[in-house]
């Protein structure tokens, strides 16, 4: 079905009939997510509303039912949770992203090129991460440092925001010197502040792989479908890899 959704949107232009869809989008995704719109709605002709949030609100507004037809969540641990409870369609969840780590500073001298000196020095006044519980780039934060030896050292200089947006914007209005947060926020054409950062290697962390999951709702939607099919295509994933991200094959 996803197949032939994508046969119908990268031959035809568009599908036979307009629909909408709106669709739950992971805080770090929502950029890229508006660069997708546009494009998916130019090439289908049909119209998606995008509603951000921390991945774990999210799932829970979709288990009280919230009337969202796609999550594009930050982890795969809720899209597979919805399909075991009955929230998603079965067989619809993928891996669309997967998401960079990064300890990032608006000093543009205050991380050397091993990121790894100024989380040992402790010489800093606060540490932004994203609250572990809602969102997966804080979870990564926390695996990172422990990896280290540093969770418990640093415990006191943590400052969590609710969501990686949230932790970005700590440092980068200066309530923060230092944050480990998501590489495509300081890539983002929004940031105008270089500063420094060190990009945290994929291995101190569990892959952030970033899943995409079909709801209940929207079986037959096909905006909602067509959408689905549209994130795996060619023009899709380059404007992902854009933000920094990895993109399956």
């Amino acid at each position: 079905m996803i197949a032939a959704a994508l046969v119908v949107l990268t031959v035809s232009g568009a599908p036979a009939s307009a629909a909408d869809a709106l669709i739950a989008v992971a805080t770090n995704f929502a950029e890229p997510m508006e660069l997708l719109e546009a494009d998916f709605e130019n090439r289908s002709g049909h119209a998606i509303t995008v509603a951000p949030g921390s991945t774990g609100k999210l799932y829970g507004q979709i288990v009280q039912g919230a009337p969202f037809d796609i999550l594009l969540a930050a982890d795969m641990e809720r899209p597979r949770r919805l399909e075991d409870e009955g929230h998603a369609v079965t067989g619809s969840r993928f891996t669309y992203a997967i998401g960079r780590l990064t300890l990032w500073s608006a000093d543009r001298s205050l991380i050397p090129e091993d990121g790894l000196t100024v989380l040992h020095s402790g010489g800093f006044r606060s540490l932004a991460i994203a609250n572990p519980d809602l969102a997966p780039y804080g979870a990564a934060a926390l695996e990172t440092l422990a990896k280290y030896g540093l969770q418990d050292a640093l415990s006191e200089k943590l400052v969590r925001g609710q969501n990686a947006g949230q932790a970005f914007a700590l440092v980068a209005t200066g309530n923060a010197e230092l944050g480990l947060v998501a590489l495509s926020s300081v890539l983002s054409t929004r940031n105008a502040i270089k500063g420094s950062r060190w990009d945290v290697p994929a291995g101190d962390h569990e892959p952030i792989a970033q899943d995409a999951v079909l709801l209940a709702r929207a079986a037959d939607n096909p905006a909602a479908r067509d959408f689905m099919a549209y994130l795996r295509s060619e023009g899709a994933r380059e404007i992902i890899a854009r933000f920094g991200y990895g993109v399956s094959p």
